[in-house]
C-alpha cells in the first residue's frame, strides 16, 4: 500500500478554511514563517467573543506536559471546540515532549492541539507515533533553498491568481531569496496594486518592488554568460552605487549558482535541450539559453576556475586575506571570470 503524502502548508489551510480539523497538529520544522502562519489559522478558528475561554496559548518551557494535557482534555465553553496551541516545543528537551503521547493517543474530539517546534525538528518518537496513529497531522516546514525556491515563488503567485515571465521570476528570486516571509509580502503587494489575473513583468517588478528592471542579477548573469564585458562592469557600477538595493553577497551567490549548473551542463553526457533542461531542474526552455552560450564561452576548464575564484571571493569579503570593499572585491570577481584562462593547478 503506497504510503499518504505529508499534507502541505496549502493543504493544511485549505483543510482548516472547510473545518476539516484533526485533533492534534505537529507543526516543525526549520522555516519558522509557515509554522507562524498556521498557528494564526488556528488562532482564528475561536471567535474574538469566545478566545477568554476556548483559546489556550501555552509555552513548553513554561508548562508541564500534564497541565498541557489537562487543558486539552477540558471541554469547550458553549462552543463546538477549543483551541490549545503550545508554542516553543523546540526549547525543550525530548523526552519532555514526549509525555505527551499519552494524551495523544487518546486525544478529546473536542480540542484540537497544536504543537509548534519552530525552527527545529521535534523529537519524541512515542508522540510522534502517536499522533500519526489517532488521525494527528505532522507537518514539516523545510527550509527554502536555491534548487525549490522557484517552484516555491510560482507557486504562491498562483495561488494569488496571477502569472509571471521567466525573466520576473528571476528578479524576484534573486532580489528575496529564500526569505520565505518577504517573499509572500512582495507578492501580496503586487496581487493587491496588479488585480486578478494580471501578468506579473520586469516591468511591473521595477515600479512596484523597486527592482531596476536593467541593472539587476538576472541581467548580469546573461551578461556574464554573453561575456559582454562591458554590460558587467555597467551594472556592478550600478550596484556600487545602489548597494542597499543590490548586495554584492547575493550577486555572488548568483554567480555562483550560474556557474556550478554550467559545471553540471558541461559534464552531462547528452547536449540534448531535454536531458540538459533534466539535469538543471529547468521548466522552461528558454532557460537555457544563457548556459549554451556559457559552455561556449567557458569550457570545462574555465568554469572550474571561476567557482575557484567565486570561493575566494567568499574567504576574502569575510576579511580573510584581504580589506578591500565588497564591490572592489565584486569588481575584481568579475574582471577574474572575464579574463579565466582555464589553466587548473593539480
Amino acid at each position: 500500500m503506497a504510503a499518504i503524502p505529508a499534507p502541505s502548508y496549502s493543504d493544511i489551510r485549505k483543510a482548516i478554511a472547510k473545518g476539516n480539523l484533526a485533533p492534534i497538529y505537529l507543526l516543525h520544522g526549520e522555516e519558522g514563517y509557515y509554522i507562524d502562519e498556521l498557528a494564526k489559522a488556528f488562532e482564528n478558528l475561536v471567535p474574538e467573543s469566545e478566545r477568554d475561554f476556548n483559546l489556550y496559548t501555552l509555552y513548553a518551557p513554561e508548562v508541564e506536559p500534564e497541565l498541557v494535557a489537562s487543558t486539552c482534555r477540558r471541554y469547550p465553553m458553549m462552543a463546538e471546540r477549543q483551541v490549545v496551541i503550545l508554542k516553543e516545543a523546540q526549547s525543550v528537551r525530548a523526552d519532555q515532549l514526549n509525555k505527551l503521547h499519552v494524551y495523544a493517543s487518546n486525544p478529546n474530539p473536542t480540542t484540537v492541539l497544536v504543537i509548534c517546534c519552530r525552527g527545529a525538528q521535534a523529537k519524541g518518537k512515542d508522540l510522534i507515533a502517536q499522533i500519526k496513529a489517532h488521525g494527528g497531522v505532522i507537518f514539516e516546514s523545510k527550509k527554502l533553498t536555491e534548487r525549490n525556491i522557484d517552484p516555491v515563488i510560482s507557486g504562491i503567485i498562483k495561488e494569488k491568481g496571477l502569472n509571471i515571465e521567466p525573466k520576473g521570476l528571476s528578479m524576484l528570486r534573486d532580489f528575496i531569496g529564500t526569505d520565505v516571509a518577504k517573499m509572500h509580502n512582495e507578492i501580496n503587494k503586487l496581487a493587491l496594486i496588479l488585480g486578478p489575473g494580471a501578468m506579473i513583468t520586469p516591468e511591473s517588478i521595477e515600479v512596484n518592488v523597486g527592482i531596476s528592471k536593467d541593472y539587476n542579477n538576472f541581467e548580469l548573469v546573461d551578461a556574464i554568460a554573453a561575456k559582454n564585458t562591458a554590460k558587467i562592469f555597467t551594472i556592478i557600477n550600478y550596484f556600487r552605487s545602489n548597494p542597499k538595493h543590490n548586495p554584492a553577497i547575493l550577486t555572488v551567490a548568483a554567480a555562483f549558482s550560474y556557474f556550478s549548473n554550467l559545471l553540471i551542463a558541461h559534464f552531462t553526457r547528452d547536449k540534448s535541450p531535454g536531458s540538459l533542461m533534466s539535469a538543471l531542474g529547468m521548466k522552461w526552455q528558454s532557460q537555457l539559453s544563457r548556459y549554451e552560450q556559457g559552455m561556449r564561452n567557458y569550457n570545462a576548464y574555465k568554469t572550474i576556475e571561476i567557482i575557484s575564484a567565486i570561493r575566494d571571493f567568499d574567504v576574502k569579503s569575510k576579511g580573510i586575506g584581504s580589506r578591500q570593499s565588497e564591490f572592489d572585491l565584486l569588481h575584481d570577481l568579475m574582471f577574474r571570470i572575464v579574463t579565466a584562462a582555464g589553466k587548473i593547478e593539480i
